[in-house]
């Protein structure tokens, strides 16, 4: 007989369901969508949130991070803000409730709570696998967000910007896009609070990329210090599709960003790259899987990370090359600054290959500022905490510069100055 002990839940499983009570009638979606929601739900509730003992989750204790779980706050209120780019089109969310004034013309937009409301939403809330934490909670609470579609052959001359603005309480959005055939689109995710006030806010975004789409997607978390943040990309990539991702994390306590992707047509090429800005007592996860299932691929991934203080990250990327994917070119880099010894930085690059015919590869490093480089600008009359910018900054400049958008690229550097400056 097999006999199964409940868990005793922490306070912060415990918020979790009994907001589920609370909200369930209020929650869009009845039907299939309610059915979807109790069983991630119940899923929570049976397992509770992943510790170390769970391998996916080994550095990201959850169960033990994730102490409280604000209320979610109907009055909440914020104001989007101005974009990143002068001229973007942008779509926002404001404390989880999609704005739908003003959308852009060119692309087929809708609000994801209508996807819920007319059940066609229920095929998304599932769970990627038993490990899906971020999957289960975006999945029982999710309220809005966009569900998109570019257009196959629609070239997006400006950036779109998903603006998710929170200012208290709880947020949980969702964006299934799709990019037509020959699409060509830049898209940022932008994540900021207005205030102190702590929140929970997860995101999924689920993108299709059919063949020769070429799509650059940047994600901007700027988290408040009290914030927990989970979320997810989940991307598949057609026939001589290209995506490029760029992550950069500085804000956020809490922060688990999760990349799952495949490749599903020749010629398919993803490259991601990352900035991680980690001070004070932050813990920041970056987890990657990539399947490389078909013949002809490439694909390269490089973080660059920042750890002052009493600071923790994580990055866990694995590679899977199927037993058909030959020909695959697979390489993989994490580079880390460790700055304080009290910080900590834990890497865990992997690969599974079953073909023969491959080149692939990774690689990571942990060092701190060369004192050679840092007594060549003192030499010539740079303060020492200048100097010690000038090098950390050209340690992420580095991955920055790779953006084609130049009034993007000066924007993303001022915004990693100031964080230098604050932290440094």
């Amino acid at each position: 007989m097999n006999m199964q002990t409940a868990i005793t839940m922490t306070a912060a499983e415990t918020s979790l369901v009994d907001a589920y009570t609370a909200q369930i009638g209020e929650l869009p979606g009845e039907g299939a969508v309610l059915s979807a929601r109790d069983s991630l739900l119940a899923n929570l509730r049976r397992q509770g949130l992943p510790t170390r003992r769970v391998e996916a989750w080994h550095y990201t204790d959850l169960r033990a991070l994730l102490r409280a779980v604000p209320a979610y706050d109907p009055t909440a209120f914020a104001q989007k803000v101005d974009p990143l780019v002068p001229g973007s089109s942008v779509l926002s969310v404001l404390n989880g409730k999609a704005d739908t004034k003003n959308l852009p013309a060119g692309i087929n937009v809708r609000s994801y709570a209508e996807s819920l409301i007319d059940g066609v939403a229920a095929a998304d809330l599932v769970e990627r696998d038993q490990d899906d934490a971020i999957g289960r909670i975006n999945g029982s609470f999710v309220r809005d967000g966009f569900e998109i579609e570019v257009p196959e052959g629609t070239v997006l001359e400006q950036p779109l910007e998903f603006q998710l603005v929170q200012s208290a309480g709880q947020s949980h959005s969702r964006f299934p896009v799709t990019f037509g055939a020959n699409s060509k689109a830049t898209i940022i995710e932008r994540h900021l609070s207005v205030n102190d006030a702590a929140s929970l806010v997860t995101v999924v975004s689920d993108l299709i990329l059919d063949e020769g789409a070429e799509i650059t997607w940047i994600i901007l978390q700027q988290q408040g210090a009290s914030d927990s943040h989970l979320a997810q990309v989940n991307f598949d990539l057609g026939t001589n599709a290209k995506l490029r991702l760029f992550i950069i994390n500085a804000g956020g306590k809490l922060v688990r960003q999760e990349v799952h992707g495949v490749t599903t047509g020749e010629g398919a090429d993803f490259k991601m790259r990352g900035i991680n800005l980690l001070g004070n007592e932050t813990h920041t996860d970056v987890t990657f899987t990539l399947g490389h299932d078909v013949p002809n691929t490439t694909s390269t991934e490089i973080l660059r990370n920042v750890l002052f203080d009493r600071a923790k990250g994580v990055f866990q990327g694995q590679i899977r090359v199927a037993p058909d994917a030959q020909k695959t070119d697979a390489k993989m880099a994490c580079n880390t600054l460790l700055l304080s010894d009290d910080a900590d930085f834990s890497a865990k690059p992997e690969l599974e290959i079953f073909a023969d015919d491959v080149q692939c590869g990774h690689g990571a490093t942990v060092i701190d500022i060369n004192p050679t480089h840092l007594y060549y600008l003192r030499a010539r009359g740079i303060p020492e905490n200048k100097a010690r910018a000038m090098l950390v900054n050209a340690f992420v400049d580095e991955i920055v510069e790779e953006l084609e958008h130049e009034g993007l690229i000066e924007t993303l550097e001022t915004i990693i100055a100031a964080w230098l400056e604050k932290h440094a």
